[in-house]
């Protein structure tokens, strides 16, 4: 029997997964050892193996076949517009993508005046204000600190995630619009679905049933 390859996103999600896999009666020992140096885990006994990898690159090993499934934010699913399937929604990592910007800046989104918006994710941003609100902006990569654009000038709002909103109230921004709600979502490969749909749904029901 062939290993079911699983990418997950380092850091919260990756923990997050592994305690469901844990609670579903999945465990896999070998990536509690902190000081491991090891880049593939695996569960021999359930026929998966682990890697850890940035979150971007999730959906990129899932489309081609490198990993069977991935656990990462639908943030990056939109941003990274990847041929996957999505199939589930694991219910943690919960928050939402947001325009925000200064109060002054409403008009100008509801005039629907050309501006500039500041983002990390430029995708998730042309797609939201050319599809969705068909306003023509010009975006701003960034990869730092976003809420910065509005306060120094270079961009009128951001696109950005957004969990407390703290950040933003500390630097007198606001959530002027939600562009879509974002949690922990696992994909799975195209061709993998036809070929090892048995076990994936398996997997997936029982993931399902400690949600």
């Amino acid at each position: 029997m062939r290993y079911l390859t699983i990418a997950l996103t380092k850091g919260r999600l990756a923990e997050k997964t592994m305690a469901l896999f844990e609670k579903a009666g999945i465990p896999c020992e070998e990536m509690k050892d902190k000081n491991s140096r090891k880049l593939i885990f695996t569960n021999e006994e359930a026929g998966l193996r682990f890697f850890l990898a940035k979150g971007p690159d999730v959906p990129t090993y899932v489309e081609y076949g490198a990993a069977d499934l991935g656990v990462v934010g639908k943030d990056t699913i939109l941003e990274e517009g990847r041929k996957l399937y999505e199939v589930m929604d694991l219910g943690f990592g919960k928050c939402r993508m947001c325009v925000c910007g200064p109060k002054e800046a409403l008009p100008l989104l509801e005039d629907k005046r050309l501006i500039h918006v500041a983002t990390k994710y430029p995708n998730i941003a042309k797609d939201y204000f050319f599809n969705q609100r068909h306003q023509t902006v010009e975006i701003i990569k960034l990869n730092g600190s976003i809420e910065l654009a509005p306060i120094v000038g270079l961009s009128e709002v951001i696109v950005d995630i957004v969990e407390t909103g703290s950040t933003l109230r500390e630097n007198g921004l606001h959530v002027l619009d939600e562009v879509c709600d974002l949690s922990a979502r696992v994909v799975v490969n195209q061709v993998s679905m036809k070929m090892e749909a048995r076990r994936i749904r398996e997997l997936l029901a029982l993931l399902k049933s400690v949600c």
